[in-house]
């Protein structure tokens, strides 16, 4: 019995401290989650300040203005002057007088034929054109007397005439076996070999002058009116970032594309430091008369969605200091510089977020702390 008792004693002790622990427990889960709770309500009521003050932003006033008109379009360089240089007749490679990539000047003999037997040829008929002038010398002197008859004075002549007939022949011959430029410029690759047999129209070398080159592009049939011969032309390559080359308008097709409905245009681009080459893909720009009147604002302002490109406008009173936020639709223009042309959307006057615009709610307050300026260009 004494053993019982004692037992039942100590379980009663062992209840009483898992009482005690479980109280315990409860008590501190109950601070913890008390603080928490309080915690979350402060940074609550902190976070709805935060809310409540004004976002701070760069903004610009969008004022009317002149800026410049320009037609783009991808257009591609052609040499004015250039030709795949070929023998007129057959022949033997008998020298070599050009190096590839050389320039070359006018009438330049860049290839020679080889001409042997048509110099034997000339040779001969030069003596014969001679012998033919002393025959007709002698009939000059000998008809007017009466001693040799008119009917042989004039076929002394025209022997002598067909003498010298003969050996012009024989010069053109020669000059056909001399390959030359037919005006100043670079030649290409070289593609023929001394002694190589050439037969008429062989490619030896290609001969560009690069002093000038036409711009050609296309543009839709509803900017005919616009186009002008003497217009300028902006032209601009990748291969040179930042430089821009001026052309003049010299033709402008009058047959519209039967399959894109475009009208090609022709522009002369001087091109002295030899800098573009034909065969490039360039950018033309056609400058036209400056847009008077067009809203402009920085790229930076415009933000694009899924639903379109917006702005975000200060409205208020005092908008150029702060004011409620508004999220305005536009339809975007033409880019120039780092500017944006709107279309539609906004009106002279109109006070727009140019940086700090991704921390501003619609309808949430606004503090504007630097004002830009869109320089007009």
């Amino acid at each position: 019995m004494t053993h019982d008792f004692e037992g039942e004693e100590a379980r009663n002790r062992f209840s009483g401290q898992q009482l005690r622990a479980v109280i315990i427990t409860i008590i501190v889960l109950a601070v913890v989650l008390g603080g928490l709770f309080l915690w979350r309500s402060l940074r609550s009521g902190q976070g709805q300040d935060w809310h409540q003050q004004a976002t701070q932003v760069a903004a610009t006033v969008v004022n009317p203005r002149e800026v410049p008109a320009t037609l783009e379009a991808v257009g591609s360089l052609r040499a004015v002057r250039e030709v795949m240089l070929s023998p007129e007749v057959a022949g033997r490679v008998s020298a070599i007088r050009f190096q590839a990539g050389a320039h070359v000047g006018t009438g330049a003999v860049l290839v020679q034929l080889f001409d042997g037997p048509e110099r034997a040829d000339r040779q001969a008929a030069q003596a014969k054109a001679a012998f033919a002038g002393i025959q007709l010398a002698r009939s000059e002197e000998l008809a007017p007397s009466g001693a040799e008859p008119r009917e042989l004075l004039q076929q002394r002549r025209a022997e002598r005439d067909q003498a010298l007939a003969a050996v012009r022949q024989l010069d053109a011959r020669l000059i056909q076996k001399q390959i030359r430029a037919p005006f100043a410029g670079q030649l290409g690759i070289r593609r023929v070999n001394l002694g190589q047999y050439l037969n008429a129209g062989d490619e030896i070398a290609t001969l560009t002058d690069l002093s000038s080159l036409y711009v050609e592009f296309a543009l839709p049939q509803q900017e005919l009116v616009r186009l002008k011969p003497g217009a300028s032309v902006e032209v601009t390559s990748d291969a040179y970032p930042g430089r821009t080359f001026t052309a003049r308008v010299n033709a402008i097709e009058p047959q519209i594309g039967q399959d894109t409905r475009n009208v090609t245009v022709q522009a002369i681009l001087a091109n002295p430091d030899r800098a573009l080459r034909p065969g490039m893909y360039v950018t033309a720009s056609l400058v036209l008369p400056p847009q008077a009147g067009a809203l402009v604002v920085p790229a930076t302002a415009i933000q694009t969605s899924a639903q379109g490109d917006s702005v975000i406008v200060i409205r208020g009173g005092n908008a150029r200091t702060g004011g409620k936020a508004e999220i305005v639709p536009v339809q975007t223009g033409r880019r120039i510089g780092n500017d944006i042309v709107i279309a539609s959307g906004l009106k002279p006057g109109d006070v727009v977020v140019t940086e700090g615009q991704l921390r501003v709610q619609p309808g949430a307050e606004v503090k504007v702390t630097r004002l830009v300026q869109v320089e007009g260009r």
